[in-house]
């Protein structure tokens, strides 16, 4: 059995989407449909609270699949699709969809995007192609630091939610908050500075002046970068994240349109939990950010959304399964002008 597997790092990586010839070997499709919404969950939470929202850019997104049976009929074909979700400091709502009659997706028009677009195709005789692309209209705000950071703090264990504990937990490779290096620096980066907020920029400031940025494609995690003095986006991302987990800070990846950057978890003066997001490679950005890319992803550790399959990624990917033919598979991932 062969099965598709493309792990996307960067999103946009290719306007015209991408176009392969697969062996699709055989998968129950309501395990995929099921542990679809499980793969999702870091970042189908809503915030309740983060920076203050400033000026606004709307953008048109649109992602989706198409499939073209070859060398015989296809059945059971599964494709999962990530898709960008609402956020405190983004909307989204579907504006558009062209759905082939043969598929189903589990999306409906003019209904706010859930993580995964799961589309199900039952059959596809040979010769035949199926779509299915939906066009997403994104409001992404840009955020502004507090007027009174020195009122936020680090929670206690027992104040963090549940659902956010995986903010302080390893997601590896890339990130490793219980190696004894990073362990180190989360216990005494900023540990005597005079409110919380400050010891979080001390992490920051380490992180930027410890790893000078570079444009290298390859990942190579938090630890690796510190050790060589050099990394690229996600490397000091990882980074800060790990030094972050260590000291008991949640922490988070957000991933943009061909970049990423962290966000930090702090509680305000009436003990409701903050998101607020940093930059660190380029113009530097503490508490609050320019930046106004649609969001595709807020977390580091996805599981594959397939039963059979036990691969975990920093950025979930599309995935395709089924039985019979050589389909040949595009999936769509583009901006559009405005």
């Amino acid at each position: 059995m062969a099965t598709y597997n493309r792990d996307i790092v960067n999103f946009g990586q290719s306007r015209r989407g991408v176009l392969v010839r697969i062996r699709i070997g055989s998968l129950a499709v309501l395990g995929v449909l099921c542990c679809a919404v499980t793969a999702s969950a870091q970042f189908q939470e809503k915030d309740e609270s983060t920076a203050l929202l400033g000026e606004s850019r709307k953008h048109r997104w649109r992602a989706g699949v198409t499939v073209k049976a070859v060398g015989g009929p296809c059945s059971g074909i599964v494709a999962t699709i990530p898709v960008p979700v609402d956020w405190a400091e983004q909307t989204v709502v579907i504006s558009d969809e062209d759905v082939s009659k043969q598929a189903r997706v589990n999306q409906g028009k003019n209904v706010k995007a859930v993580p995964q677009m799961v589309v199900n195709i039952r059959s596809l005789p040979s010769g035949q192609e199926a779509q299915v692309i939906l066009t997403y209209e994104i409001t992404r705000y840009s955020q502004i630091p507090p007027e009174n950071p020195q009122d936020y703090k680090i929670p206690e264990d027992k104040d963090v939610p549940r659902d956010l504990r995986i903010y302080l937990a390893p997601s590896l490779p890339h990130i490793d908050c219980r190696d004894k290096r990073i362990r180190q620096l989360g216990d005494t980066l900023g540990i005597g500075e005079p409110y919380h907020w400050k010891r979080v920029e001390a992490i920051f400031d380490y992180v930027r002046g410890k790893i000078e940025f570079t444009k290298q494609q390859k990942m190579k995690g938090g630890i690796e970068a510190l050790q060589e003095k050099k990394g690229n986006h996600e490397d000091m991302c990882f980074a800060f994240i790990a030094i972050c987990r260590a000291a008991g800070i949640p922490a988070r990846t957000v991933w943009v349109l061909n970049h990423c950057y962290p966000e930090f978890y702090l509680l305000d003066a009436q003990g409701k939990g903050c998101w607020f997001p940093c930059q660190l490679a380029g113009p530097r950005e503490f508490g609050g950010i320019s930046d106004t890319r649609p969001i595709f992803q807020k977390g580091d550790f996805f599981r594959d959304p397939r039963p059979d399959r036990r691969e975990t990624y920093p950025l979930l990917p599309e995935t395709l399964n089924g039985t019979g033919g050589r389909p040949q598979v595009r999936f769509i991932r583009e901006m559009l002008p405005d």
